[in-house]
C-alpha cells in the first residue's frame, strides 16, 4: 500500500486530487485538516511526516488569490505560502519521504516572456506586479525542490499549472480569481434580472484555463514517471481572451444583459500560454474543453451555494 499525503486537501486542487487518487488501487491516502495541522510550522509539519512516514507527498496547500487580494496582501502572500514550502519539503526530506510533488502556478514565469512560456524562461525577466509576491514563494519552492533532488538525491519535483477552475473555486466578490468571479456576478445579475454587467479591464488579456480535475490526472501521471523534470508546465495549451471567457460565462449561467468593460481597472499580465510540449511529449493532454468545464463548474457552484458549502 502505498501512503500519498495531500497537503491542502480541502483546497480546490486538493479536493481533485482526492477525487482522483481515491480511485486508484493500492493508494492509501492520508490527510489533516488545518485546524489538526499547521502547514506553516516547521516542527509541526516535520513531526507530522516522521510520524505518518507517507511514501508520496504532494503539497497542493497555498493561500490564493486574484489580481486584488495579491495586490493588496502581497506579505501574507509571501510570508505564508514560502513557510508552507521550506515546512513540507525540508519536511520531507527530513522524515526520508521517498517523492514530493510541489504544485506551483504558471504566474512565476516573467510577465514579458515568450508566448507560450517554456519551462527555461524561468527567473529571465521581471514578474508581474500584481501577484509578484506569491511568484516569488512559489519560484522558492520550485527551487527548493531542485536543490534538495541536486544536493540530497531526493526525489522532489514541481509542476506548474495555469490558471485552474472547477468545484470547490473560491467565488469571494472582491478576491477570487477572474472565472468564478465571473460566474458569480453574472449568476447574481441574472438572478436579480440585472440589466447591466461591468467587466474590469479591456477584455484583450489572454488567459490559458485549466479544469482542475485534468490537472490532478496530470498530477498521477508525472508521480508515474522514474525520472520527471525539475518541473514542468501543466496546461491545455490553448487560451482564450477574457473576453471571449466573459461571453461564455454569460452564455453558460443564461444572462441576457448588456455587457460593457471598465478600462480604469487592470488587465495584469497581457498573455499568459503555457508551452505544454514537454509534458505531450511524455504523453499526457488535457481532456475536459473549456465551455464544458465552464458549465459543469457552474452546475458545481448552484450545488455548493444550495448547500451551504460555497467558498464566498
Amino acid at each position: 500500500m502505498t501512503r500519498v499525503f495531500i497537503a491542502g486537501h480541502k483546497g480546490m486542487v486538493g479536493s481533485a486530487l482526492v477525487r482522483r487518487l481515491a480511485s486508484e488501487p493500492g493508494i492509501e491516502l492520508l490527510t489533516r485538516e488545518r485546524s489538526q495541522l499547521d502547514l506553516t510550522s516547521q516542527s509541526a509539519v516535520g513531526a507530522f511526516l516522521t510520524s505518518e512516514k507517507p511514501d508520496i507527498a504532494i503539497i497542493a496547500a497555498a493561500k490564493v488569490g486574484g489580481i486584488h487580494a495579491n495586490s493588496t496582501y502581497p506579505a501574507d502572500f509571501l510570508h505564508e505560502n514560502l513557510a508552507i514550502a521550506s515546512s513540507a519539503i525540508h519536511g520531507a526530506w527530513g522524515a526520508r519521504v521517498g517523492r514530493l510533488l510541489f504544485l506551483g502556478s504558471s504566474c512565476i514565469y516573467p510577465k514579458h516572456a515568450p508566448q507560450p512560456m517554456t519551462e527555461d524562461c524561468l527567473l529571465t525577466g521581471p514578474l508581474e506586479p500584481t501577484n509578484e509576491a506569491y511568484a516569488i514563494a512559489k519560484i522558492a519552492g520550485l527551487k527548493l525542490c531542485q536543490y534538495y533532488r541536486r544536493q540530497h538525491g531526493a526525489l522532489f519535483h514541481s509542476a506548474m499549472p495555469t490558471n485552474l477552475y472547477g468545484p470547490g473555486d473560491n467565488y469571494h466578490p472582491r478576491n477570487s480569481h477572474v472565472l468564478p468571479a465571473l460566474i458569480r456576478r453574472f449568476h447574481e445579475a441574472r438572478e436579480a434580472g440585472t440589466p447591466e454587467v461591468v467587466a474590469w479591464g479591456s477584455g484583450a488579456p489572454r488567459r490559458e484555463f485549466l479544469h482542475v480535475d485534468d490537472l490532478a490526472d496530470a498530477c498521477a501521471f508525472l508521480l508515474g514517471q522514474d525520472n520527471p523534470p525539475d518541473w514542468i508546465n501543466v496546461g491545455t495549451g490553448t487560451d482564450v481572451t477574457i473576453r471571449e471567457l466573459t461571453e461564455i460565462v454569460a452564455e453558460v449561467t443564461g444572462y441576457k444583459g448588456r455587457i460593457t468593460w471598465d478600462a480604469s481597472m487592470p488587465d495584469g499580465t497581457p498573455r499568459k500560454l503555457l508551452d505544454v510540449s514537454r509534458l505531450s511529449a511524455l504523453g499526457w493532454r488535457a481532456r475536459i474543453p473549456l465551455r464544458e468545464g465552464v458549465a459543469s463548474t457552474y452546475r458545481s457552484f448552484l450545488e455548493e451555494k444550495a448547500s451551504g458549502a460555497l467558498r464566498a
